[in-house]
């Protein structure tokens, strides 16, 4: 006897299963889509710089706000701390240095302004011989950050230091390279010793090169070095005048000592 099957006593079961197929295709297909689409952007250079950090965790925290030359004025350090950053070749006139730590998965912290500049707080002070470790944000959501132009620094430009006394530090760098995400990490032993032996250094990090959709970072990082060439023991106040480089200009008292010594030498 053959048996007569009735679909509609599983009518239910077979519209739920059809519905559940149709289903199961879409998210195939949006989860294709999905990866295609973030593989065709892999290194593709990104609109808006968003996430650009050394330390990812921190880009909830970025502020564009603009620092005026109040905020720069009624900024204080301690004595023997680095205060300000300026290079002239890049437009960075008294970028204010604020301390930072590590994140809790080990990696240098960033500023809360894209402005600022990052002093690793275990690492060299000015004029204290060591090598001091610094880095800033390349941008914002909508702004371009203090380290931005960071990449078009030379070799034999200079950086400028001022400490929280008003003495200043002039380095000269010496290194300046993009490297590969990759091999960040493994090179970051490099950025806190010196590249010229015996002599105080500092160096500075930033991301560059061009954005990773599917990393959320951008692909490369700028390590520049540099070494000390001049310490300037002249106390500063606000609206000194300053030479080309961001240090203070030289008085006319000091091009009379300048004479005068020349004179004894000889």
């Amino acid at each position: 006897m053959a048996l007569k099957f009735s679909w509609k006593k599983y009518r239910s079961q077979i519209i739920w299963g059809v519905v559940g197929l149709i289903f199961l295709a879409i998210i195939l297909r949006l989860a294709i889509w999905e990866h295609n689409y973030y593989s065709s952007k892999e290194g593709s250079t990104r609109m808006a710089p968003i996430n650009n950090t050394i330390a990812p965790e921190e880009v909830e925290n970025v502020d564009e706000s603009d620092v005026t030359n109040d905020d720069k004025n009624n900024y204080k350090v301690a004595p023997n701390k680095p205060r300000f950053l300026s290079i002239a070749k890049l437009g960075i006139d008294r970028a204010r240095v604020v301390e930072v730590g590590l994140n809790n998965i080990g990696r240098l912290q960033v500023p809360v302004s894209i402005y600022d500049v990052g002093w690793y707080r275990s690492s060299g002070k000015p004029g204290m011989g060591g090598t001091m470790l610094l880095d800033g944000h390349n941008g914002g959501p909508t702004k371009e950050g203090v380290f931005k132009h960071l990449p078009d620094i030379a070799i034999g430009d200079i950086i400028v230091i001022e400490r929280g006394d008003g003495k200043f530090f002039k380095y000269k760098v010496v290194e300046s390279e993009e490297v590969p995400l990759s091999e960040a990490d493994s090179q970051m032993a490099k950025m806190v010793e010196s590249p010229e032996k015996g002599k105080e250094s500092l160096s500075i990090i930033t991301c560059t090169g061009v954005w990773s959709q599917v990393q959320q970072t951008y692909l490369s990082r700028q390590f520049v070095r540099a070494v000390l060439v001049e310490e300037t023991l002249v106390e500063t106040n606000t609206g000194v005048e300053r030479a080309d480089d961001g240090s203070p200009a030289k008085t006319e008292e000091d091009e009379k000592k300048e004479e005068e010594k020349s004179e004894e030498n000889q």
